[in-house]
C-alpha cells in the first residue's frame, strides 16, 4: 500500500449499559442500550461503512454492543478482541492504530469514554462542517459513532493526522 492510501477510523463507545453490583467489566447493557446499538449499526450502514476490522474491547458492554451492532452491516468484519481497550489512555489508543496492518483500510474500534472521545478529538486537525464542535459539544454520549479519513500507513497515526468526516450520535 502506498504512502496516499486512504483509511478510515471508525470510533464506537459502547450502548447505554446498566450499573450493576457487578464488576465495571462485567456490566451489560441497560434496555436502552439494547436499542441504541442495532441502531448504531444501521446508522454506519446507511453511511456506506463497512470495516475490514473491528478492534472490540473485552467488557460484557461493548462485546454486546458490538454483537447487535454488526448484524446490522452488509459483511461482518474480522473482530479482535482487544484487552488493552479497556480503560485505555490517548496513548494507548494511538499505540493500537499504529500496531494496525497496512492490508487494513477501514479500521473500526468499540471501545469506552473518555478513550473514545479523547481519540477522536486528536485525531480530527480538521472537520467537516461544524463536526468538531457538535462533537465536543455533545461529549460522544454511548452509542456514538465518530468517522475519522486520513492517508498513509497505520504506523503514521498521530495527532492531528485526520479529518472527522461523520459524527453519528445516537438520538439526534
Amino acid at each position: 500500500m502506498s504512502a496516499d492510501t486512504p483509511r478510515r477510523i471508525v470510533l464506537l463507545r459502547h450502548a447505554k449499559a446498566e450499573w450493576s453490583e457487578e464488576s465495571d467489566h462485567e456490566r451489560p447493557l441497560a434496555e436502552r442500550g439494547r436499542k441504541d446499538a442495532p441502531a448504531a449499526g444501521r446508522r454506519l450502514a446507511g453511511a456506506g461503512i463497512t470495516p475490514d476490522l473491528t478492534l472490540c474491547s473485552t467488557a460484557a458492554r461493548t462485546r454486546e454492543t458490538w454483537k447487535l451492532f454488526v448484524h446490522e452491516l452488509p459483511q461482518r468484519p474480522k473482530t479482535v478482541y482487544e484487552e488493552r481497550l479497556y480503560e485505555a489512555s490517548l496513548g494507548e489508543l494511538l499505540a493500537l492504530l499504529n500496531e494496525t496492518s497496512d492490508e487494513v483500510n477501514d479500521l473500526m474500534v468499540v471501545g469506552h469514554n473518555p478513550g473514545m472521545h479523547a481519540l477522536a478529538d486528536a485525531l480530527a486537525g480538521e472537520a467537516e462542517g461544524d463536526l468538531l464542535p457538535r462533537m465536543n459539544r455533545g461529549g460522544f454520549p454511548t452509542a456514538a459513532i465518530a468517522v475519522i479519513e486520513f492517508t498513509g500507513s497505520w504506523k503514521s497515526v498521530e495527532h492531528g493526522v485526520g479529518r472527522l468526516v461523520a459524527y453519528l450520535p445516537p438520538h439526534e
